[in-house]
């Protein structure tokens, strides 16, 4: 029975693996140059898997030679890969990085000859698996560690995109420490119990990395790339803005007025934490002062006030055909809202639709 459940649930991770990496290859959304690696990276773990299951469950002694050719040390190497792609290292300019790659091929040239002398089974062999999977984890674990440090310190990536990759990071790490966790129990107890824990983490990893991870943070790429697009245009429109004036007192005019200016011309809005207090430290008056003015002048909530702007922009980027490859979410968040649930309930509750359904909208003039 526990073999059962253990084999099943191996199943399942190397179908969910594959399923990943093929997708994050084939579907346009995911397309990257990185999520390439990544998509590498995550086909080596399901393959580690089928082999580690194939050779539980035959004897045949092609399975143990695949599994002995130490395809871990390429998924650590991939994987670093990934890492500095995402935050653009100067290594790969020069193109010292793919020495990282050179301890899987030492242990590929290293199986051979226990293949062609016919070592298999011998103390040889188990010598030799207990050497390369002790130096297999050392390696790995390095690279996980340096790959984090390399992370927290660069200047090239946002926060959003910072903290995806440290939680990618913190998960192989838990998975490195299973890893070790099972070799223990196997080497000094003879035994396989940690497994269980060893699957559980892939498939769960798995999971997260796709619908998690992957796809927020293509959302964030996206969102960056638009808003690269929109300051840079918005810069040949207007390459030069005079300060909003800040006087020491205004009247509830100058408010108003000074109000819309900053929200108009420094657009405030796009900031999904702007508060009350933010702008009106901005305006320079009090925090009651100008909710009071809102309220009264205006008949809306600050909240209610910031929003329409973010309804208006979103509105004309979902109306202009130039961003339809960029994703709702995308758009959203480029608009200041802080996630995508908050994007859709303001917008359904301005509009009575969905962004994407208002988008669909605007593809048919012909319904109006």
């Amino acid at each position: 029975m526990d073999q059962t459940v253990l084999n099943f649930g191996m199943t399942a991770s190397v179908i969910i693996g594959y399923f990943i990496s093929i997708s994050l290859i084939t579907i346009s959304f995911y397309k990257s140059h990185a999520n390439n690696y990544l998509s590498g990276s995550l086909f080596l773990i399901a393959t580690l898997t089928l082999l580690e299951l194939l050779a539980m469950i035959s004897t045949n002694i092609a399975f143990v030679v695949l599994s002995n050719f130490r395809l871990d040390f390429l998924f650590a190497a991939t994987l670093c890969t990934y890492f500095l792609i995402q935050i653009k290292h100067p290594l790969l300019k020069n193109g010292h990085y793919k020495w990282i790659y050179l301890p899987f091929f030492c242990s590929v040239v290293f199986e051979i000859p226990i293949y062609l002398l016919k070592l298999h089974g011998s103390f040889f062999e188990f010598l030799a698996f207990f050497i390369r999977d002790s130096a297999s984890i050392v390696f790995n674990t390095f690279f996980i560690f340096w790959g984090r440090y390399l992370v927290k310190n660069a200047t090239t990536i946002s926060e959003d995109k910072r903290r995806w990759l440290l939680r990618l990071n913190c998960f192989v790490l838990c998975i490195i420490i299973s890893w070790i966790l099972t070799r223990v129990e196997f080497y000094i107890f003879n035994s396989t119990h940690t497994f269980y824990l060893l699957w559980l983490l892939l498939a769960l990893f798995l999971w997260w990395v796709l619908y998690y991870g992957v796809f927020r943070l293509q959302i964030i790429a996206q969102k960056e790339e638009l808003h690269a697009y929109l300051v840079s245009k918005k810069n040949v429109a207007h390459p030069k803005r005079n300060p909003v004036r800040q006087p020491k007192s205004m009247n509830i005019s100058e408010v108003i007025t000074q109000l819309y200016s900053v929200m108009e011309e420094e657009e405030l809005y796009k900031n999904p934490l702007l508060s009350r207090l933010d702008l009106a430290v901005r305006l320079g008056t009090s925090e009651g002062y100008l909710s009071q003015i809102i309220n009264q002048k205006i008949n809306k909530s600050v909240i209610q006030f910031v929003n329409e702007y973010r309804i208006k922009m979103a509105k004309n980027l979902l109306h202009d055909p130039r961003f339809d490859k960029y994703s709702v979410e995308a758009i959203g968040m480029e608009a200041g809202f802080k996630s995508k649930s908050a994007f859709y309930t303001v917008f359904k509750t301005s509009l009575e639709m969905s962004p994407g359904a208002y988008r669909k909208l605007q593809e048919r003039p012909d319904s109006f």
